[in-house]
This record gives structure tokens, C-alpha cells and sequence, in this order.
């Protein structure tokens, strides 16, 4: 986004200070939304969403360690799997078998380790300590047979010494200032929704509540903080998580004894990891993520809605082969579709008797359910508002009208009562209100009595401050039970004494 208008090359300076105060305005951002308690919106992160982007993610991870793995020199930057696999057979010239053969051997001992440790968990120490073990011999690998000169990539000559301060470096004026805003806000978004995404993703795993309030404002202050120490905007790591994951860590503790190290790292060792293969790393990071990718979990959910699969499967595809941002979004969004699908079109379901019981249940559900004449028993399974109203005027009416013909095929008595069971109609709001008031005109031209069935006692205050006129929240028709309605109105009337 910075390099729409500023070219690092030409102008550097610049860029980095433009790129700091980025990094600011996103972590204040963050911040802002976590103190507003905003946290909710990581509920939209669904598990199949999270999922996912779980086995999505780890496929990209993975596929990037290929550089390391094959030892080529020019690779592509873009995480997607298309120019990722491109990359790689575009320069099969730069494979180096010396860093395959490392890889290799290195790769097959750490997910030994890893096997090991899940089928003997007291012996987590092997594969916690494998990644360490793997780093060391591998630089005294390199080092003493000078495996540099002969095709195995290495790390080389690091600058030792702490980030220096950027704090001077921020600008909140001029005329870049509103790319600097809304390039902070992007990222801002972005970052946020995969580190958060990140930590349901270990918390669900580890079976542990991740606080959405919390995470916002601990990426946000991070990378306030991150602004004035030469940091740009990051967020909570998949491949570092995964690697903490992969070596049993429990506690934030642990961030703070890597911390620590590192920092002791550039200050006192980076010489030693002058002739450190990169082909290690990425091993340790294949070996970390490949983890992550939950087959069974995949299965359950494919058994247990397939609109959800479809969502898990939008999320990983997303990821894999355009981005983690438009994977999460494309999977959110057919998220929010489901819901709106559901507010929008609830369920309704024409109840029946079950025999010899006083028990009504929902007639497609249960075979000996069955109708009883003159009644049309309907359960609506949700609040009745502005986003249904229409949709259930239209479906009541359809149920009045089949019922209506059924009653004439059989020639059973005509249709004359109504049952509203509305134990599952948590609230109402004006539309839903009007939608009651006119299902009673409507059922009131055809000679129906409409009855209400347990009505909560929130609907029940909002129905009777309408019904100033007792139109239709009349004592007669309210009852408690379904059965109880029927009781009593089979009573009425001389067509229904034979009920």
C-alpha cells in the first residue's frame, strides 16, 4: 500500500518512516477496539472457518519452506499456491540435492521425534528438544565439512545489537498522513483477524478460552510499542505458535523466556549461527504446521452439516490459493449468509398428536404424529421481527390454504382453530407485532379462531400493550399446552365433538 506512492528504493528514508507510523495507527486501532470491548467479532470465526484456515495455513507455511528445502536462490514473495509451485518448477536449475538429502534426513528425524512423543507423552521432551539438537549439528555439520562451498545454503553474517528507536521517526502530518491512516487501518484489520484467528485455532486445540477484548488490545499495544522500536505491523505468528504448539508450551511464560533468549541471542551469539543451514529451519517449520492439518475434524463436520464443510472448505481453499485475508473473509462471509438465512427464513412445522399421548411433535419428524381435524397446530422456532415478519406471513398463509384443501379432500370438518405454539419466540418487535395483528384479521375473514400457546412473557408483555382493543390476546385463546388448547376448543362447536 506505501509503495503506491513512495519507493523504498528511491526514497527510504521515507518509507520507513511512513511504514512506522502505519504501524502505529493499526496498533492503535487494534487497541481501540479491544478498550471498546469489540471482542465479539471474533465470533463471526467460526469452527469450521477455523479449521480451515488452520489446514490452509499450514499448506502455505509449508509450501514456502520449499526455497529452504530445495535450496533455490530466487523464489517468489506471494503466499499463494499457484506462484508458490510456479517458483519452485521455474527453477529447478537452483535445486541443490546436497540441501535436499539435509532436508530430508532432517525433516524424517524430526516428525520421528514428533510420532514418538504423541504415542509416549512422557518422552515430550524428545520432540521439544529435537528443533535445538537439529540446529546445532547441522552448524557443526556445515562448519567443520564446509558445506557452504559445496551447495547447502546457510544463514551467514548477522548484525548483532537491539532494534534502535523509531519514535522520532513517526509523523502524524503532512501530506502522507492519510495513506499512513488508512494503510493502518487495513492492516490493521487484517493482522488482527489472523492473530485472533490464530489463537482460537491453539485455543481450541488446547481446549483453553481466548478473550477477544484481550487479544486486541495486546496486538494493538504490541505494535504501538513495535512503531518506536523499528517494528512494522505483525500480529501472533502461526509458524512461531505452531512451533511453541509443536514443543508442548502451556503458558505465556514461555514468550517471555524466548524473548529473553533472542534478545541474549543478538546481543552475544549471532556469530554462532553464521553457518546454519536454512533447509534446518524450514524443517522444524514443516514439522511444526503439517500438525496443524485436522483430517478428522474435517470428516466430523462434513458429517454433521455440510454447510459448514462448505464454509471450512471456502476458508482453505481461500487461504491456499489467494490469501489468508480473502480465505477468512470468503468464509465469514458465507458465515454470516447462514445466519442471515436462518433470522430470515426461520423454521416453522405443523405439529401433530402422538397417539394415546398429550404429546404434539413435528409431524415430518415423527411417523405416528398425526392431525387432528379442525385444527392447524404450527411451531414457530424463532423471534418474530422486521427480518421474518414477511417471510412468515407468507408461509402461515400457505399452511392455512394446504390445511384448508386437506380438510375439504378428507371431508373432515373445515379448519377452525389456529395454535400458535410460541415457547421458542424469545422476542417480537414492531413488524413482529403487526405480523400477529394481521395474522388474526386474515385468519378472522375465513372463520378461524386464532389461539396463542405458551407465549414468553416478554412477547406476551409487547402483544397485550398492542392489543388495546383485545383483538386477538383474548384469555379464552391462551393457553399453556397444546394439548390443553385442544381440550378445551374441542369443545366448541358442534362440528368438532366428535375430536
Amino acid at each position: 500500500m506505501l509503495r503506491q506512492q513512495v519507493s523504498p528504493v528511491d526514497d527510504p528514508l521515507l518509507f520507513l518512516q511512513l511504514a512506522f507510523s502505519s504501524t502505529f495507527f493499526a496498533g492503535l486501532f487494534q487497541a481501540s477496539l479491544g478498550f471498546l470491548r469489540l471482542g465479539f467479532l471474533i465470533d463471526f470465526l467460526s469452527k469450521a472457518t477455523l479449521i480451515g484456515f488452520m489446514a490452509g495455513a499450514a499448506i502455505i507455511v509449508s509450501l514456502q519452506q520449499l526455497k529452504a528445502l530445495l535450496g533455490i536462490t530466487h523464489f517468489t514473495k506471494h503466499m499463494s499456491v499457484v506462484p508458490v509451485l510456479s517458483s519452485v518448477f521455474q527453477h529447478i536449475k537452483e535445486w541443490s540435492w546436497q540441501t535436499i538429502v539435509m532436508g530430508v534426513f532432517f525433516l524424517l528425524f524430526l516428525l520421528a521425534t514428533r510420532h514418538l512423543s504423541m504415542k509416549k507423552p512422557k518422552l515430550f521432551w524428545v520432540s521439544a528438544g529435537a528443533p535445538l539438537l537439529s540446529v546445532i549439528v547441522s552448524t557443526l555439520f556445515v562448519f567443520v565439512l564446509k558445506a557452504d562451498r559445496h551447495g547447502i545454503s546457510v544463514i551467514g553474517k548477522l548484525q548483532e545489537g537491539l532494534n534502535p528507536p523509531s519514535w522520532n521517526m513517526l509523523q502524524f502530518h503532512g501530506s502522507h498522513l492519510g495513506l499512513v491512516a488508512k494503510t493502518g487501518l487495513i492492516t490493521g484489520i487484517v493482522s488482527l483477524t489472523e492473530g485472533i484467528a490464530v489463537g482460537r485455532t491453539f485455543g481450541a486445540l488446547k481446549n483453553y478460552h481466548v478473550d477477544g477484548n484481550k487479544e486486541m488490545i495486546a496486538i494493538g499495544l504490541m505494535n504501538v510499542v513495535g512503531s518506536a522500536t523499528s517494528c512494522y505491523v505483525t500480529t501472533g505468528a502461526f509458524s512461531r505458535s505452531a512451533v511453541n504448539h509443536n514443543a508442548g508450551c502451556k503458558t505465556a511464560v514461555s514468550n517471555i523466556v524466548m524473548s529473553v533468549t533472542v534478545m541474549v541471542t543478538l546481543l552475544f551469539l549471532m556469530p554462532l549461527f553464521q553457518y546454519t543451514p536454512n533447509v534446518v529451519l524450514g524443517a522444524i517449520i514443516v514439522t511444526a504446521v503439517i500438525g496443524l492439518i485436522d483430517l478428522p475434524a474435517a470428516r466430523y463436520i462434513w458429517k454433521i452439516d455440510k454447510f459448514d464443510f462448505l464454509v471450512m472448505l471456502c476458508a482453505f481453499f481461500g487461504v491456499v490459493f489467494l490469501s489468508v485475508q480473502h480465505g477468512l473473509a470468503i468464509a465469514v462471509g458465507l458465515s454470516l449468509l447462514k445466519v442471515l438465512m436462518q433470522v430470515t427464513r426461520p423454521k416453522t412445522v405443523i405439529m401433530g398428536n402422538i397417539p394415546g399421548t398429550d404429546v404434539y411433535r413435528n409431524l415430518h419428524h415423527y411417523k405416528d404424529a398425526q392431525r387432528i381435524p379442525g385444527f392447524l397446530v404450527l411451531s414457530i422456532e424463532s423471534p418474530v421481527n422486521f427480518a421474518n415478519s414477511n417471510y412468515l406471513t407468507e408461509r402461515t398463509s400457505r399452511w392455512i390454504e394446504e390445511c384448508e384443501e386437506e380438510e375439504a379432500q378428507e371431508k373432515h370438518s373445515s379448519l377452525r382453530f389456529l395454535i400458535l405454539e410460541m415457547s421458542a419466540v424469545s422476542g417480537v418487535d414492531t413488524n413482529g407485532v403487526a405480523f400477529f395483528r394481521d395474522l388474526k384479521k386474515t385468519t378472522a375473514k375465513k372463520n378461524i379462531e386464532l389461539v396463542f400457546v405458551n407465549p414468553l412473557s416478554e412477547v406476551m408483555e409487547k402483544l397485550q400493550r398492542a392489543d388495546e382493543e383485545e383483538e386477538f390476546m383474548r384469555p379464552e385463546f391462551l393457553f399453556l399446552t397444546v394439548a390443553e388448547a385442544v381440550a378445551s376448543l374441542s369443545l366448541k362447536g358442534p362440528s368438532l365433538n366428535n375430536v
